[in-house]
């Protein structure tokens, strides 16, 4: 048999088509002769220029479109066409039938009743929405094509005699259209053409205005709606309609925020479908049924619904690329996205298989013996082996499918007596008795009380709308739940509702967290461990969204991978959007979400203490290198570049002091920075509004500044301390390198070369870092009087303890600025370094204290367990700091830390001989 007879013999389609036209199917060599997917439009616009009217024209579309489908059928029945490239010609073939029949009726139709117009007197075309998977350019075989016609603009048709308005003139239009593809004759029809997807349904006009459009859906779309609007894609029209019908659909469709409202609406949906599949007895549909093609669809959809607001890849009408960006952006495994595409492709071959026995619109598997054998010819496989590989398929969708949307038929968390306390009209005893039922004490249990009184009442006045309330009802006793199960109930319940506050206007948030189990227990967890924490969370609700995955969150990256971490948040942000401001928002986001990694990892115990510091640390330095390159571009981009200077050697450095230059950094840290260039100032820029270069660098400083400081919706990124340059204040914002060396030679104080110290370059071309690592070196390393080197830390100490030490009790002790404390032992390591570098050069190497003292041990300055001791001590008192930063609360603690303090104190006399 050859194979133009086993076809015919598996597709009583094909075969009713080859004996109407012999010749409808080209072969070469028992291969189908494809046409390429952008001939189909060429194709149907040449065959209707023939036609003379409107039943000619029918009979030519369903014939061609005969003779491509029967060719069509043919190769991919013989597995000589992939799955992808089926979807892409069934889908050009759609456009080309659809563009091609509207380009022949609208010069037609302009003819008889005048050509439509907009206020300018412009012509307007009918603007066709292909939906479904039309829209997304993955039609099945036998599909039907679901439409949305709408016209750019009110007006009338310029018909000399009888203008008609242009809603008349497109619906009129529009029913032709249909005609022309979906009137059953003798030759069959092209498509059937499904308008329901309209707005108002079967109840709405055939046609309408985009700013009709427009309006309906801000004002009464619906959730179904906005899953529908993902496939949406306009065919044939020009690129500004185009644009502007993205542009009205994308606030609709795309929540700006995460949107976790999406999960429950496709739900609803799967369990809707899901009863209809039961009632009809439709188990073994492939599309349908449990694990078939539409659970592929809403898994993608979901994600796309979701957090296509914020990560604009997932803003595709494709489904293949949809699951593209869902790996990239490390949503699932790409492992998953790899699996869920084979099953779909699996699915949508055996939908086709289904359809192209006879052209008919089926996603059911055959009971029929004779079916099931004219499919196992087609596959050249047992029947029995095909079924079970599909059920084996739908099984592993099915799964996928439960973790990401949940199981429709389970159910609800929520149910639960604390519900009770969300409830309008409740007595206080009521709830304080459901309370005690769940074992709390009763002061717990009315404090607690109190607490969720007091947001109900909040809720009422600011809540947002119906859809907000009802999310809130679901979320508090869902909190609750979790949160009364701890000792201090009470102080987590106050943290948590704290976030709720600042978020309940915003129901996306509140939804994700009713949603999604993990979120809420993360967010209970960081929120129990650190008030400041809490505030962060409360103050930038998208941290909310790093709290879906648990994984994700305590996965912390290396610390060289900062850089390009924060590349990627920049790349984030959309080409029309890519301006300065989106920029630094960009920045200021990363800045909080690796922050929160940090602190997530830090609070679990996954990281110790100097790690902590270091990460902060590395964060801050990739952070200063994006923020000076583009206060750079911006400037360049004006000004144009000093001689001799680009992005690669701006002649420009970043000096660090303070936390940042020991690599102590903590989370609410400012940054102590110096700038300084080594530029000559003579001459101007090379740019179109040029400018002397002295001040071209001193806008560089400012300009750094403000992208670092500027308040923006996102928060600022770091508060910047410039008062250790020279000249503290009234010095020059950028000070020149030989300026910088002979101001330290020649004017700095002493408690400026301590902090000399801990200083190091943490931005600029290498040559210039090595001079200033080197001009540190020697100004650590000169030969000082002993005696007064140690009276003037002496006298510095004294004047910032009466200044910064907080009031204690005996029982407490001021971990930064208390005798024995880490301000002590941080004075103390600058004293030894400046006293003995001159002999020890080695003690300038390194800006943190630890390894100075380690230094100083390895040099016999100190014993071992003298700087043992003392390494002991700072990072204990450290530790303790650390966690008060955490807690808010200061550096007062109550701990005991008498043995860590008689450490310093001895250190301290025996060097310094007095505290």
């Amino acid at each position: 048999m050859d194979a133009q007879g086993r076809v015919c013999e598996i597709s009583q389609f094909v075969a009713r088509v080859v004996e109407q036209q012999p010749n409808a199917i080209e072969w070469q060599n028992e291969q189908v002769v494809l046409p390429a997917t952008d001939a189909y439009a060429n194709a149907v616009t040449e065959l209707l220029a023939s036609c003379a009217d409107e039943p000619q024209a029918q009979r030519s579309l369903r014939r061609l479109r005969q003779q491509w489908y029967a060719t069509l059928a043919a190769a991919d029945l013989l597995q000589q066409v992939s799955v992808t490239d089926m979807l892409k010609h069934i889908s050009a073939t759609a456009d080309a039938f659809i563009n091609g029949a509207l380009n022949w009726l609208y010069p037609r139709y302009c003819e008889r009743f005048g050509t439509p117009r907009d206020e300018q007197g412009q012509a307007i075309p009918l603007l066709v929405i292909g939906m479904g998977k039309l829209g997304g350019q993955e039609l099945n075989f036998s599909s039907d094509i679901d439409l949305i016609f709408c016209y750019p603009a009110q007006g009338e048709t310029d018909h000399a005699r009888k203008p008609q308005e242009n809603s008349v003139f497109f619906t009129r239009l529009a029913q032709a259209l249909v005609g022309l593809l979906d009137q059953i004759t003798a030759d069959g029809r092209v498509f059937r053409v499904d308008l329901r997807l309209r707005p108002f349904g079967q109840s709405g006009p055939v046609v309408a205005s985009i700013s009709a459009l427009e309006y309906y859906y801000q004002e009464q779309g619906r959730d179904w709606e906005r899953y529908a609007m993902v496939k949406a894609r306009l065919i044939g029209g020009d690129k500004a309609y185009e644009d502007e019908l993205k542009s009205l659909l994308r606030p609709f469709v795309y929540r700006r925020y995460i949107d976790f409202s999406a999960i429950d609406a496709l739900r609803k949906m799967k369990t809707l479908i899901t009863q209809e599949t039961r009632r009809k007895g439709l188990e073994r549909n492939i599309k349908l049924g449990a694990g078939g093609i539409r659970e592929i669809e809403f898994i993608a959809q979901a994600f796309q619904l979701i957090r296509g607001g914020q990560q604009r890849q997932l803003q595709t009408q494709s489904l293949y690329a949809a699951y593209q960006a869902i790996a990239e952006l490390n949503i699932l495994p790409a492992a998953t996205v790899s699996e869920l595409l084979q099953c779909y492709e699996k699915l949508r071959k055996m939908e086709h298989v289904l359809q192209q026995l006879n052209d008919e619109q089926t996603q059911t598997l055959p009971d029929e013996a004779a079916t099931q054998q004219r499919i196992s010819l087609a596959y050249q496989q047992p029947w029995a082996d095909i079924e079970a590989d599909i059920r084996a398929t739908m099984a592993t969708v099915h799964e996928q499918f439960q973790q990401v949307i949940g199981d429709p038929d389970a159910e609800d968390e929520e149910a639960g007596q604390l519900q009770l306390l969300w409830q309008d009209m409740i007595e206080d005893e009521t709830a304080i008795d459901v309370l005690l039922d769940f074992g709390l004490a009763k002061s717990t249990a009315q404090l607690i009380w109190q607490q969720v009184n007091q947001l109900r009442m909040d809720v009422r006045k600011r809540g947002s709308g119906p859809r907000g309330r009802k999310a809130m009802a679901r979320l508090v006793p869902l909190l609750l739940e979790r949160i009364i199960q701890f000792a201090d109930a009470d102080s987590v319940l106050e943290r948590v509702l704290q976030v709720l506050r600042k978020i309940m206007t915003r129901t996306a948030y509140v939804e994700l967290l009713v949603e999604n189990s993990g979120a809420r227990e993360q967010l209970i967890k960081l929120c129990r461990a650190s008030s400041w924490l809490t505030s962060q969370i409360a103050t930038y609700p998208l941290l909310l969204d790093e709290l879906i995955d648990p994984q994700h969150l305590y996965r912390l990256p290396e610390l060289q991978d900062y850089p390009r971490l924060l590349d990627e948040f920049l790349l984030r942000i959309p080409e029309q959007e890519n301006d300065l401001e989106a920029q630094m928002d960009a920045l200021r986001q990363a800045r909080q979400v690796l922050q929160l990694k940090i602190a997530a990892a830090d609070i679990s115990g996954a990281l110790p203490l100097m790690k902590v510091s270091d990460h902060l640390s590395y964060l801050a330095e990739a952070l200063i290198d994006k923020v000076v390159r583009l206060a750079w571009h911006q400037l360049v981009e004006k000004h144009g570049a000093p001689p001799d200077r680009s992005a690669e050697d701006m002649g420009f450095a970043v000096m660090a002091y303070g936390k940042l230059g020991g690599l102590e950094l903590g989370y609410g840290s400012d940054l102590d920075l110096v700038f300084i260039t080594d530029t000559n100032y003579e001459g101007d820029t090379a740019g179109p509004k040029a400018i002397g270069i002295q001040q071209f660098y001193l806008r560089l400083a400012q300009r750094i500044l403000h992208l670092f400081t500027a308040r923006t919706l996102v928060g600022s990124l770091y508060e910047v301390d410039m008062r250790l340059r020279p000249s503290g204040k009234s010095g020059l914002l950028v000070s020149r390198l030989d300026t910088f060396a002979s101001y330290l030679q020649e004017d700095a104080w002493t408690w400026e070369l301590q902090a000399l110290v801990r200083a190091r370059p943490v931005f600029g071309a290498q040559p210039l870092r090595e001079k200033l690592i080197a001009l540190r070196q020697r100004q650590i390393c000169q030969q000082r009087d002993e005696q007064q080197l140690r009276e003037q830390v002496l006298s510095m100490r004294e004047k910032m303890r009466d200044h910064l030490a907080a009031r204690v009790n005996a029982q407490q002790f001021d971990v930064k600025q208390g005798a024995g404390g880490i301000t002590d032992l941080e004075f103390l390591v600058q004293y030894l370094t400046l006293r003995f570098a001159y002999e020890i050069p080695a003690l300038a190497t390194f800006t943190d204290n630890i390894r100075i003292l380690e230094q100083a041990e390895h040099k016999r300055l100190l014993t071992k367990q003298e700087s043992q001791a003392l390494i002991t001590a700072y990072i204990a008192e450290r530790e303790v700091l650390h966690k008060l930063a955490l807690d808010d609360r200061g550096s007062v603690t109550h701990e005991n830390l008498e043995d860590y303090r008689h450490t310093v104190i001895t250190a301290w006399q025996h060097w310094l001989g007095k505290n």
